[in-house]
Formats: structure tokens, sequence, C-alpha cells
């Protein structure tokens, strides 16, 4: 530690620490521009000049490194009189347009100039002015108001992981700018908005909408990626208009993935239901709550009456709250159904009944950054978990090594250590090869134990498997992760069995990687089918299993025909759903569909009745992230014309059914009920398997094969929504993505139209090359309104030449 006095008062910093630490820690403001927290010293801006003590000129305190004994004025006269010198260059050529700047009110250049600029300028030539540049449709630029900190350009290269923004020029006529013909396309470029600290880079969505000061600033929880990002929603008129980071270091830090950011615009879509519906004799009509409700009660009554009770299935999504989930699920089982489930894109069950507690990260997300080692295992990570993304890329740069077995090789903008990319059918192959040259790395008393694992993969190690295991052996702590790519995968049980042994045998922390805000949360409240086999913290009348989602949506079996009448809540099943076509194809055949949503979309196809249900904004509840954190919120909004919170319409509908126990007066007594006072989460979090014996097999398949991942902006209903997200090169609609052999073998180029089959469904669509796709394998995204009639996320397709 090293003690120094600021302003007559004594601080102890750290060796190496800056003025501005020091000044920071007793509360001390120094001003400034391109200093910030999480970002390189640059001191280019100049506004933090002090005076130091025997130092012949001021110092700039974000960049000076401190000295034992030193003292540091920051607003003595030759301080400050650097500081309004430096405050009239920056003026210089700044425009004078505060009336119509999107960051007046909250502009840093702005609040300094009240104190240290002049009443007027000495400055009378022509001032300088930028041409524009289009970033894309999320950022707009007045770069005439430029002051070159660089926080965008540091950004870019430091935290995104990929420089897209740069300075050239020097003097007056510097500039930034992207690459030529170039937009920002990062999936954190957003921040560069709230990094500006003028009105040089401002919200595309939101410019001109309104001021800052006309906006309330109210506290939320992202539903969207497993952080469960925090936010601010800021509100005006009853109406989101824009959305920014809540700082958390454990959870976010102080950033935000733009899907997190942009997807308010959804909130005001036209597609919101806000009156309930009814279909009789094949027309819609609007009808009030009371005759929608006993309508959706009379029918289900009449189901149950005719099928049984079983015969009942409900479906929801971990972008619900658990309140909603838990009611939901409450709901089915005492009317005596267990038919109830949210992982709508999972295919293969087979280890439901050995999971000792609940599946989550393994490990807190603070702790991410401390890793030495980290093997990923099935994800597109920079789409699906943005900030766990960028939470790697600062721990890769401070020594970890960064390991990838995946059917894609997308460009994770940092330093892989080792990477096996092979095809889907492939990937428990590869991972039987990892666990084999750990066990033959530790020696024969650990090999003793996996023997028989290792003997039913029947695999040689490749030299790449021997790489991967030495890194997760000789670097700890390390952290093997599963992502969605992996969950969604038809052999997802084999993985899962796989990777707990190699995290077993490696030393390594084991967990998956939460798809969405509530995706521990869902658990949590009970939303599953086998909910006797590990233990849950609150109260459950009926303890009895029932269907899956890939049973009760026909995936993979004929059991769906048991389903005679489906409770749907916040999804889109055409969208949502591992098979679309066979998930629709089921529930259009059942005797009655009731809808709990937030939008219309394409439920008027499917489905009976039509029940509006708020989204996060208008409703209080709670998310449960991927760590395991309990994080509640209140609404920010009123509800939009009849739509009602999600808990009160089930709680409605129970009473109507005549069920007990469903006296619910606010949604903090079903928290309350869920969570009961004192709880730990913890100790209901567990990835290890029980009895795995005998579920663990390794098959291959010769055809080719379909890799369907889910893209980044049509994961949810209300990211599909957004309008400036959908512009976005992340949304273009998708493409068949394969190597030059493979489009060599149809006889076809880039951009030429092919036929797909998948099954009995098929679709034409553009080609696309890309090199890196392991061999026999198309990459042809799923869950989108072009693709979504195809088939399952994964399969054998056929191509035919047009």
């Amino acid at each position: 530690m090293v003690n120094i006095e600021i302003d007559g008062k004594q601080v102890s910093v750290p060796k190496g620490s800056t003025i501005m630490d020091g000044a920071k820690q007793i509360g001390v403001y120094i001003p400034h521009f391109c200093y910030h927290k999480k970002l390189s010293i640059a001191a280019n801006c100049r506004m933090c000049l002090v005076q130091v003590e025997k130092a012949p000129k001021p110092l700039p305190a974000c960049a000076t490194p401190v000295m034992d004994g030193m003292k540091v004025y920051t607003h003595s006269q030759q301080a400050v009189n650097a500081q309004k010198g430096v405050m009239e260059f920056l003026l210089i050529n700044h425009p004078l347009d505060c009336p119509i700047c999107d960051q007046g009110g909250e502009c840093q250049l702005q609040d300094l100039a009240v104190g240290y600029g002049a009443s007027g300028s000495r400055y009378t030539e022509t001032k300088r002015v930028v041409v524009n540049k289009n970033l894309g449709p999320l950022i707009s630029t007045d770069m005439t108001r430029c002051i070159h900190c660089t926080r965008c350009v540091r950004f870019g290269q430091e935290i995104a992981g990929i420089m897209e923004l740069g300075m050239a020029g020097r003097g007056e006529h510097s500039e930034i700018l992207s690459f030529v013909g170039k937009t920002v396309d990062s999936e954190l470029s957003g921040n560069v908005i709230d990094l500006c600290p003028v009105g040089a880079l401002v919200s595309k969505p939101f410019r001109y909408s309104a001021r800052t000061w006309e906006l309330s600033r109210r506290k939320s929880i992202s539903p969207h990626c497993g952080l469960g990002s925090n936010l601010v929603v800021q509100v005006k008129q009853n109406r989101v208009m824009r959305v920014l980071p809540r700082d958390n270091e454990a959870i976010n830090e102080c950033w935000l993935s733009d899907k997190d950011r942009f997807s308010y615009e959804g909130l005001n879509s036209e597609d919101r239901l806000t009156r309930p519906m009814i279909k009789r004799d094949g027309q819609w009509s609007e009808c009030d709550w009371p005759e929608a409700l006993e309508f959706t009660a009379q029918a289900l009554k009449s189901v149950k009456q005719k099928h049984g009770a079983e015969s009942i299935a409900a479906l929801g999504s971990a972008h619900s709250t658990t309140e909603e989930l838990y009611l939901l699920q409450q709901l089915l089982r005492a009317m005596g159904s267990g038919n109830v489930d949210h992982r709508l894109r999972q295919s293969d069950f087979r280890v439901d009944e050995k999971l000792q507690g609940i599946p989550w990260l393994g490990t807190s997300i603070a702790e991410i950054s401390q890793l030495r080692s980290a093997l990923i295992i099935g994800s597109t990570l920079r789409k699906d978990h943005p900030l766990i993304a960028q939470r790697l890329r600062q721990a890769v740069k401070n020594g970890m090594e960064l390991n990838i077995v995946n059917p894609l090789d997308d460009d994770l903008l940092t330093r892989v250590k080792n990477k096996i990319i092979v095809a889907p059918a492939s990937m428990a192959k590869v991972l039987s090869e990892i666990l084999k040259a750990a066990a033959e790395i530790k020696g024969s008393e650990q090999a003793q134990a996996i023997k028989k694992y290792i003997d039913v993969a029947n695999v040689s190690s490749s030299a790449d498997a021997f790489a991967i295991a030495s890194s997760l052996i000789e670097n700890a702590p390390a952290a093997v992760y599963l992502g969605n790519l992996s969950q969604h995968h038809p052999d997802y049980s084999s993985l899962r069995i796989l990777t707990s042994l190699i995290a077993e045998i490696t030393g390594a922390s084991f967990g998956v990687l939460g798809e969405a805000a509530n995706s521990v949360g869902a658990y949590l409240a009970g939303a599953v089918p086998e909910i006797s086999t590990f233990p849950l913290p609150m109260r459950v009348g009926n303890l009895q299993s029932g269907l899956n989602a890939a049973e009760m949506l026909g995936y993979q079996n004929d059991k769906n025909d048991k389903c005679r009448a489906f409770v749907l809540m916040n999804i889109e099943p055409e969208f949502d759903t591992y098979d679309s076509p066979k998930a629709l194809e089921t529930i259009q055949s059942s005797d009655f569909v009731v809808s709990l949503n937030i939008y219309q979309g394409n439920a008027k196809e499917y489905a009976d009745v039509l029940l509006p249900i708020t989204p996060f904004s208008e409703t209080s509840g709670t998310f449960v992230n991927t760590e395991g954190k309990i994080q509640s919120f209140n609404g920010v909004v009123s509800p939009l014309g009849d739509a009602r919170p999600g808990w009160k319409v089930l709680r409605v509908l129970a009473n109507l059914l005549d069920l007990e126990g469903f006296n619910y007066e606010t949604s903090e007594q079903v928290r309350e009920e869920i969570f009961p006072s004192g709880i730990e989460v913890n100790k209901y979090l567990n990835n290890n398997l029980k009895n795995i014996d005998g579920t663990l097999t390794i098959s291959e398949v010769h055809g080719i094969q379909r890799i369907g991942e889910v893209p980044t902006y049509q994961a949810d209903p209300i990211v599909r929504r957004a309008e400036s997200l959908q512009c976005t090169q992340d949304a273009a609609p998708p493409k068949a993505w394969m190597t030059t052999a493979m489009l060599e073998k149809f006889g076809v180029k880039a951009g030429d139209q092919i036929i797909i089959k998948q099954g009995e469904k098929s679709l034409s669509i553009e080609t696309a090359h890309d090199e890196k796709l392991p061999f026999n394998c198309i990459r042809l995204a799923g869950s989108h309104p072009r693709t979504y009639g195809l088939g399952a996320l994964f399969g054998e397709l056929e191509v035919e030449k047009i």
C-alpha cells in the first residue's frame, strides 16, 4: 500500500494505482472524459489535470501512478486553470446544438462546461464539421460533437473483442469512423452509447422520442439470456422509452447486450394482445375476462371428464416469472395432471430421473473471470450468452486457456487454445476421447472408476483431446460448460453424462449455461414433470409425474395422443419448440387450446381462446438466473389494454375450476410460498447425476446432418418483435451454409437456390459458403419464420438442386 494525500485527506491505495483511483476511494471528484473504470488508460482528453507537489506542470490524474508521500491538489488555482484551459479547447469546435441534442440533460460535457467553461468563446474562426457515419440500425451519429475521448474505440478492442471503430487523421482533422462500408455489428454495440460522454453516439431507436428529464427511472430485470441482467427502465406516459444498464458487478457489471437494451421495442408492438378472444364456429370475437375465463374453465373440465386429467398438458417458458410458472404447474397438478414442462427446445430427457438437483452454472458468474481453463461444449457463445462470452474474453487476457467442442467454428473474438469442430452426431464420441485422455493422464486409479464408460465409447484419444484434457487438469480453477446447442441436441443425455465425468476426473466445475433468465427458477417453480426426483423448496400438492415436452408434443414417440388439451403460457410453438411442425400438428389435433400470451402472433391458427397476459415490464415477479441468484422486480408501467399479469389469470382460472389453495392477493404471497424466508437456493442446485449406468450411448449418423441453432434475435417473443434488432445483420434471413466440397457435391454455388428436405417437409432456400463447418453438415437456423416449417433443429437432410 502507498500513502498519499489528496486535498489534505490521507488515503492508502495499492501500489500501481493512479491518482484517480485514490480520489475515487475518498469521494473526491476529478473531472474527466476519456477515463472509464472498465477501459484502459488513454489520457487523451486531459480534463483530469491536477496539481502534484514538486511537479513542474499539471499531471493527468487518470495516468499518473501514485508515489509514497505524494501530495495532490485537485481544486488548486493551478489545477482549475489547467482544467478550464482544456475545456476551452474542447469547446472550440463543439456545436452549440444542446437544444436538439439527445444527450442534453445527461451530457458530461454540458455538466463540466457549467463548472469549467467560460461565458463566451475567444475562438472566432470557422468551426469544423464532420460528416455523420452510418453505423447500422442501433447507433445514430452526430460526429461533429465528438471530443475524441476514444472510449468507443477502446470498448470495441478491449470489451467487445473486435475493433469496429477507430480514429483516423490528426489534429482537428481527427475523426472516429468505422471501416469503409462497414457498420457496427457487435452483439454488445449499444454500450458505446452509454460510454460516449457527449451526443456523438446516441440510440437510433430512442432518438428524438423523449427528453431525459421527462423520463421516470425504474429498476427491473431482463428476461432474455441466462444472466438476468439488471436494468434501468425509463418510462414516459406509461410507455417504456429506453433501457439502460444498472451496475451489478456480480452479474452484468456495467454492460448490456443489444438484446437486453433494444428489445423494449417489442413491448410496444402492434401485435400486442390487449383483449381476450374466443373462437366460436371458426370465427374469432373479442370478449370480456369473465366470459373468456368461464369458457376456458368449462372446456378444461369437459376434456378432463371425457379423457381424464392426464389428457391435459401445460407448456410454459423460462422467460416467464417464477410465480407464473409455479401457478401454472400447481393448476395442472391440482387438476390431477403432471404434464407440465418449460424445456420446449430440449428433445432428450433420459437424465430427468437421474437428476440430484437443479441444473445450473456450477459457479458464480463473477468466478468465470478467475478461471484458468474452460471448455465450452455446443454453444453459439457470443450470441446466446454475450456477457458470459465477454467475461471469458477478459479471462483469456489474464491467461485462461479457452477450449471448444462445437459443430460451429464461429469467431469468439478471443484466443482459443484448443478446438474440435465436429458434426453434431460425433460430439459424444469426441467427449469420450477427452474423457479417455483425462483418465490416461490422471493414472490407473481414476481410469478404473470410469473404465466402463470409456469401454462403451470404444474410442482412441486424439492429440486435440489430450490437449483439452491436459488444459483442464493442469490449470485450476477450471470449468466445463454445456451450451444451448448441447441442450437441444438429440443425444443431450450422453453429452451431459460425459461432461460430468470429464469435470469429475479433471477436477473442473461443471455447469449448464441457462437459456433464459429464469432457467433455474423454472425448475424451482416445479415446472417439470419429474418433480419428485429431486428436492424443491416449495409446497406441491400433487407429486405425480407426467409427460415431458417431447412426449407431449410427439417429437420422439406416440404418447402425444394422450394430450387432448393444452395450456400454453408465453410461448409460440412454431418458434419455441425443438420440432415445430410436429409440435403444431400435435397442438392443432387436440380438442382444446388456450394461449396465455403477450401477443396474437399465429395463435389464431391453433388456439381456441386467447388470454392477454403482461410482459415482465407490466408485472411484478422473480427470476432465478443461471447462477441461482433470486432477483425480484416490480412492474414499471401499467398493463396495456385489458392485459393482466399471468399469475392473476391462473389464480382466477383455478378458482373457476374449483381448485383449492389459490387464494393469493399479490405476487409477493406466491413468491413467499416458493421461497420461504431464509431459503438457501444453493442447496437445491446440483449438476450431478445418479445411477447413470446404461444411459450412455454413442451413435453415429452418416447422412447429411442439420446444425440448427436458434438465432439470437428469434429466441423469445419480445425480441422477435423488436424492429431495430430485426434490422441487424444477426437477424438476416437464414441461409443453408455449407463447405466448398458440399456445394460441389450438389452442383451449386453460393447464392443459388436449393430444396432441402427433412422428413416429409421441404423448403427452398439460398446457399452460402462456410469452409469452417464439419464434413457432411449444413448449417440452417431454426425458430425463424423462414425455416420453422422444415423440422427438428437437428436431424438428417436431403438436398435437391433446383
